[in-house]
């Protein structure tokens, strides 16, 4: 990507080839899975030996040798058609893969990453509780080290990836013990584990029942006296929570790349149907209400991407990022709420139909939002940059 964000020939074939796929093998099938809030299996092999899920790793790993910026690319064309399958790839890499890749042993990595970039195995991420995820002193889950192994006990919630057929491997945050600060306060030492998930005492408890993303995996989670051996511990103990700061912040940016996708497939399928739809005698696009309408959304996506590609961008420079970051993912997730919202009122009764894509925008967008760090958790660390709080 150069200084004024044009892409390259190599990343422009990989959009190309991601919105033809996404054109011809996503599209068909997604109000289906959708309906019958099934796991698009056939979907994510295929994405598999096209090598989206490797595309940010070295190819020693399985992976594609591309950076974050290529995952990103993948996650706007996807997103523009199916949130769902979109939401799939970008937690199996940033919440499941990347993790092991940015602090595993090389023993770890070798044996796990090479299934996990080709989408062979799904992996999850276990942070949030029912009191704890923005707020890690809330974290309840315990792990304790009893004779080369660690004994973990509690549960997690809205974790993606972890109740598949093909998810393996879920990383959980513990409580280890404590830690003292250097004013003499004490606080909880929580660590990162890698926990299979046929381990004895894991549960993947029944599948939640959501507003949207129907066809990505998503349970609360059961530790009881889950027992893993001492060397799955993820990276230094007692950084867990600290290390996953920093994944988080690299997804933010991929979850703005999802959310602009989002944002432009409304764009896109609104103009479509501006065009075909007649009233009165002529197309609904000549109605400026309405060409006025699509015109804001597309300045929403336009300036979506641009926050997204400045914050990869810096992040691809060694650069400190955070804050685009979180611009970035509150411009985009704000731009495909609002977008979905007006193409719904464009497509006016088929916007409330299921089968159309801009209902299921308009059902999918909100936890773009929520996840991955609330609005409110943007706006908070925008402000703390500005030394305002």
């Amino acid at each position: 990507m150069t200084a004024e964000f044009q892409l390259d020939e190599e990343q422009q074939a990989l959009v190309e080839a991601v919105r033809e796929f996404t054109r011809e093998v996503v599209a068909p099938v997604s109000a289906q899975h959708d309906h019958e809030h099934s796991f698009p299996y056939e979907v994510i092999s295929q994405m598999g030996e096209m090598g989206l899920f490797g595309l940010p790793f070295p190819e020693e790993y399985g992976g594609q040798g591309g950076d974050y910026f290529h995952l990103c690319l993948a996650l706007e064309e996807l997103a523009k058609v199916d949130q769902s399958v979109a939401i799939t790839l970008e937690a199996g890499v940033s919440l499941g893969a990347m993790p092991i890749y940015r602090y595993g042993t090389e023993e770890q990595k070798q044996a796990w990453l090479p299934k996990l970039t080709s989408a062979e195995q799904l992996a999850g991420f276990g942070l949030t509780e029912a009191e704890a995820g923005s707020d890690a002193g809330g974290t309840r889950t315990k792990a304790v080290l009893e004779d080369g192994q660690w004994v973990i006990n509690g549960t997690k919630e809205f974790i993606t990836n972890s109740g598949t057929d093909i998810s393996t491997l879920v990383t959980v945050t513990a409580v280890t013990g404590e830690q003292t600060r250097e004013d003499g306060s004490v606080k909880k030492e929580i660590s990162t584990l890698l926990v299979p998930t046929d381990t004895e005492g894991f549960t993947a408890e029944p599948a939640y029942d959501k507003v949207g993303w129907n066809a990505s995996d998503t349970h609360p989670l059961t530790l009881k006296d889950v027992r893993v051996p001492e060397e799955n511990l993820l990276g230094e103990r007692g950084r867990g929570y600290a290390n996953f700061l920093g994944i988080l912040d690299e997804g933010r940016i991929a979850i703005a790349a999802l959310a602009t996708g989002a944002a432009q497939g409304c764009v896109d399928e609104s103009v479509r149907y501006a065009k075909e739809r007649e009233t009165f005698g002529a197309p609904i696009a000549k109605n400026q209400a309405i060409s006025f309408k699509i015109a804001r959304m597309q300045a929403r996506a336009h300036s979506a991407r641009l926050a997204y590609y400045d914050a990869a961008a810096k992040m691809n420079a060694g650069l400190p990022f955070k804050t685009e970051a979180a611009i970035a993912k509150l411009i985009a997730g704000e731009a495909a709420m609002d977008n979905a919202r007006d193409a719904t009122q464009v497509f006016g009764g088929y916007g409330f139909i299921n089968e159309f894509v801009v209902s299921r925008h308009y059902r999918d967008s909100k936890i773009l939002e929520v996840g991955e760090g609330t609005t409110e958790v943007q706006l908070m660390l925008i402000a703390r940059s500005l030394g305002l709080l």
